[in-house]
């Protein structure tokens, strides 16, 4: 367990609210419960690291590194709809079976998904004729029910609300109600986003917004197979926008309605399929700690047993400790050994043939090609939420020292950080400004591919550079006096704060170096 100091997920937000990073969606109009956008920082910043996903996983998949079969890994995109025929989320058992248990509330008219609400009970197990106090942990209701239980318990404890017997429901008080009693039995709640194909808009016309995008790989793998060059082992990769109508969306934007995927469906042969789920869950662990996210606050996690879906032989979880979370943690990806259960399942429900023919298999002809062996690839699926990495990346770069003028910024990796530098003269005047514009200038038609360089000219150069701290900025460029009369600039490190001289000619070398590109 940390020792360290749980962050203010409040501070946090609010950095977040006040630098551009993310918003409340339809803030202006009241907000809507599940859904966020990205301001300016924000935005570049998602970019870069769904960016920093596709050059790892598909321009260049695992580094370069070779897999199981000694050879270099390779994967090609495909970008699929957002609606798809109904029918494909029949067949992958989503219509059916995507479902969460909930409980309403007949007072607040509040949702709740069952198994997130827990209980305060008395420590003794008798309450008598008092109410059971509900909540939902890290809301509001947490604090306010706990208060209410110790006053009439004392010694309290916790358990979670599925353990209540529905008969029992009578006595327990709803997380924000005032009545005791009033919620529902639990039902199954579908968490498929509903739509309508078409101007008729009946119930022949329903379609379904996605819930993930690997079924869109799925259906469309024998076209991949057959339109490009690829051979097994290879992967497919898709990232997009997903929905899923969550119950009780809570954490900021750990758990939202919309969000973000990239994920990664990689097919083998059944025999070499348990080794590439290894090599793909040691790889995924790696690149997580090679954008900042080293440390004891992330984790990899095998699946029990008794987790895994029924088409599951392996299942592990990348986890990081958000401060909602602490001591605990919460899920960032999930790399899933698939099996043949979704291109067996799409075959059988669209009759179309997904086997692969495997020339590279199969006996030895006599003139030395080989027979060939028709099978259903296993797959392996890496699955990671770019919106809940965003959001970790966040908690993990924000810091506090006291001691600075500004005591809050963002230790973001540079690889990853939206502003990759700014260019400051140190006073509006003396020619300073003419020289930051050609720096900057120059700064910014070599490194757009990379990211954004500001110039800032405004406020006191303390302000400013606090302003740059807490975009994550990792290099601010001061031209000063010894610009003018020596041509050196002042180059000063987010992280330290500490200052050095670099030659004006040499700003864009040393800055190529430090960034990486």
């Amino acid at each position: 367990m940390s020792n360290a100091p749980v962050k203010s997920m409040d501070a946090i937000m609010a950095l977040c609210k006040r630098r551009g990073f993310i918003y409340q969606a339809s803030e202006i109009y009241g907000g809507i419960n599940g859904f966020w956008d990205y301001g300016p920082l924000g935005a570049q910043l998602k970019k870069n690291l769904r960016e920093a996903w596709w050059q790892d996983m598909i321009l260049r998949p695992a580094w370069g590194r070779p897999g199981p079969n000694g050879q270099r890994v390779r994967c090609v995109p495909v970008e699929t709809r957002i609606v798809q025929h109904p029918k494909v989320w029949q067949a992958s058992g989503h219509v059916g079976g995507f479902n969460d248990p909930m409980v309403d509330c007949k007072e607040t008219k509040n949702r709740y998904r069952f198994d997130h609400v827990s209980v305060f009970v008395p420590a003794s197990g008798d309450p008598g004729d008092k109410p059971l106090f509900a909540f939902m942990k890290d809301a509001p209701s947490e604090a306010k029910q706990q208060k209410k239980a110790e006053k009439a318990f004392g010694q309290v404890k916790v358990v979670p609300l599925t353990t209540i017997p529905v008969a029992n429901f009578a006595k327990v008080l709803g997380p924000d109600a005032e009545k005791v009693g009033t919620l529902t039995e639990p039902r199954q709640f579908n968490l498929m986003f509903k739509t309508y194909i078409g101007a008729t808009a009946t119930e022949d016309d329903t379609a379904y917004l996605r819930p993930e995008t690997a079924q869109g790989i799925f259906v469309q793998f024998k076209n991949v197979v057959d339109t490009t060059r690829v051979k097994i082992p290879f992967g497919i990769g898709n990232t997009g926008t997903s929905f899923r109508n969550e119950v009780t969306p809570r954490n900021f934007t750990f758990r939202s309605r919309e969000f973000e995927q990239a994920e990664l469906e990689f097919f083998c042969h059944p025999d070499e399929s348990f080794e590439w789920y290894k090599f793909w869950r040691d790889f995924r662990m790696e690149w997580w700690k090679s954008l900042g996210l080293a440390g004891e606050n992330l984790i990899l996690r095998e699946h029990e047993k008794d987790e895994l879906s029924h088409y599951s032989v392996g299942t592990s979880d990348v986890e990081y400790r958000f401060p909602f979370t602490a001591p605990g943690f919460g899920e960032l990806e999930g790399i899933a050994h698939r099996g043949c259960f979704d291109l067996t399942q799409h075959q059988t429900h669209s009759g179309a043939k997904m086997e692969y023919n495997d020339t590279d298999r199969g006996e030895i002809l006599p003139n030395g090609g080989r027979r060939g062996e028709r099978y259903i690839p296993h797959c392996i699926e890496p699955a990671a939420g770019l919106d809940r990495g965003v959001l970790a990346l966040l908690c993990e770069a924000y810091t506090k020292d006291e001691s600075r003028a500004s005591p809050e910024f963002l230790k973001l990796h540079p690889r990853l950080a939206p502003v990759k530098a700014a260019v400051f003269p140190l006073v509006a005047k003396d020619g300073m400004p003419e020289v930051a514009e050609k720096l900057h200038s120059e700064l910014a038609d070599r490194f757009w591919r990379a990211g954004n360089i500001e110039m800032d000219e405004k406020q006191s150069i303390g302000k400013r550079y606090a302003r740059m701290d807490e975009a994550g900025t990792p290099f601010c460029i001061t031209i000063d006096s010894d610009t003018l009369s020596g041509q050196m600039v002042t180059i000063r490190d987010r992280d330290t704060a500490q200052q050095e001289k670099v030659a004006l000619d040499k700003v864009a070398d040393w800055l190529a170096v430090k960034l990486g590109v």
